[in-house]
């Protein structure tokens, strides 16, 4: 199968828009499916199984994040042999990144197994959801395999520059968890645990048939057991620019389990409004998150060919692409927040907690588009150590000391609390910027060149 995009080629308007459209797609289904747990749950369980899915899925999360972070890493090396013309070296790193992904899946599958109960422990979970929130670590640890597997694949592809198929799959993923979910939940009354088995069934189900169908189509790699190799120097060379995303990604993802670990001292209700609104979060944020994938890929691609100038205009691209829409779900949340908590759950005491949260909170909304489509032009570029430290900084520095100092000083004040990511995005977005500036990243009228 040839190469289904060269990302180094055409309008470069264009080709941001068109290779993100996919990323957007794919993002937003994986976020409906992960809603559709917590909706589902909120429907025919007790309050206390919608902190238990809240707790729990943060936990998931952070491996999922883990997880993707290395998988970027092969995303952006894969796209730099792609953009140089080297099939033989894009072969070799797909085999390699395929077999690391399979033993990091293992790995972290005895790991979430034997530390579920002290993980959620630490997180204060409430006394009654402490065992289905249990329950839906472990079944969801179970499966990491599959997730390893389902978006290893999808990175190598579009690395590959075919952000097209991956979208395929992930549909496919997201209708078999929509059902699982009813089947489980609503017929079989397993609650909590079938919502973890509907995410994990559906992913494994993916994960193979996306196997299946790339082999069918001739992909450059085949999918068979002979073609597994793990090359040495592309271990390095992986690892060099995975573990650095994959840092920064489970730093941002602790500050929020930290946040988690607050607001479930405050009562389930409390707990239930912050879950809710981080599967806003999810949403709100997909256009950045979305724009900011796509530039990893796309920058990787052009830096391979040498084409900065290219590069530049493409960040330029997507933070004006991600923007709009982002702004959008802002101006939901400052408006009508009561709407947006009701589609969960219509438990007063929830929607008392979750207002204030909700209008403070949106402002990270705005500010992520920048650092997000920042830090995707900087870790396609290969500059992971800058975006690694930035984001333990701005997590482990910034975020999570301050919902100390609001927790100790102003308890139970939400409005206060969810005051901190925005402006911690702030700082970030300030300082990211300058970094990128002064790489010269944003493109320069010719007008002011020559003067």
């Amino acid at each position: 199968m040839e190469q289904k995009y060269d990302l180094t080629e055409g309008n470069i308007i264009r080709t941001v828009l068109f290779f993100s459209l996919p990323f957007l797609g794919a993002n937003l289904i994986q976020a409906l499916y992960g809603a559709v747990d917590l909706m589902i749950i909120g429907w025919y369980c007790p309050p206390e199984a919608i902190a238990a899915v809240s707790t729990g899925s943060q936990v998931t999360q952070i491996v999922t994040c883990m997880i993707s972070g290395l998988t970027l890493g092969a995303t952006v090396t894969v796209g730099k042999y792609a953009g140089r013309k080297e099939p033989e070296e894009v072969k070799r790193t797909i085999s390699t990144s395929l077999c690391l992904f399979v033993a990091a899946g293992l790995l972290i599958t005895g790991l979430m197994l034997v530390s579920a109960d002290w993980v959620l422990t630490l997180l204060k979970t409430p006394e009654e959801s402490f065992v289905s929130a249990g329950e839906y670590v472990r079944v969801c640890g179970a499966g990491v395999v599959f997730i390893c597997g389902y978006n290893g694949i999808s990175a190598v592809l579009r690395g590959y520059g075919d952000s097209g198929k991956p979208l395929l799959f992930v549909a496919v993923a997201g209708a078999g968890n929509v059902a699982g979910d009813i089947f489980f939940i609503r017929y079989l009354n397993l609650g909590v645990k079938g919502a973890a088995l509907a995410t994990v069934l559906s992913q494994g189900f993916s994960m193979v048939w996306a196997a299946v169908y790339l082999n069918r189509k001739n992909f450059i790699f085949s999918f068979r057991l002979s073609e597994f190799r793990i090359y040495r120097e592309k271990v390095r060379e992986l690892l060099r620019v995975g573990i650095p995303i994959s840092l920064q990604e489970c730093m941002v993802r602790l500050s929020f389990l930290y946040l988690t670990s607050v607001t479930n001292a405050l009562g389930v209700a409390a707990a239930s409004a912050v879950g809710i609104a981080s599967k806003y979060d999810i949403f709100a944020m997909l256009p950045a998150t979305s724009a900011a994938s796509a530039l990893s890929s796309v920058v990787a691609q052009n830096y391979g060919a040498g084409k900065y100038r290219r590069m530049q205009q493409a960040l330029v691209t997507g933070m004006a692409a991600a923007l709009p829409f982002s702004a959008a779900f802002f101006f939901w949340a400052q408006l009508w927040p009561k709407t947006m908590i009701g589609i969960f759950s219509k438990d007063m005491a929830i929607m008392e907690a979750g207002i204030p949260f909700f209008r403070t909170c949106s402002f990270d909304y705005i500010f992520v588009v920048f650092v997000f489509c920042m830090n995707g032009y900087l870790n396609g570029r290969g500059l992971t150590v800058f975006t690694m430290v930035s984001c333990c900084f701005g997590a482990l520095a910034l975020r999570m000391p301050l919902i100390y100092l609001m927790c100790r000083n102003m308890p139970g004040n939400l409005a206060l609390i969810g005051c901190v990511a925005p402006a911690v995005s702030g700082i970030m977005a300030v300082y990211t910027g300058v970094y990128v500036w002064k790489l010269r990243a944003f493109p320069v009228p010719e007008r002011v060149k020559q003067q």
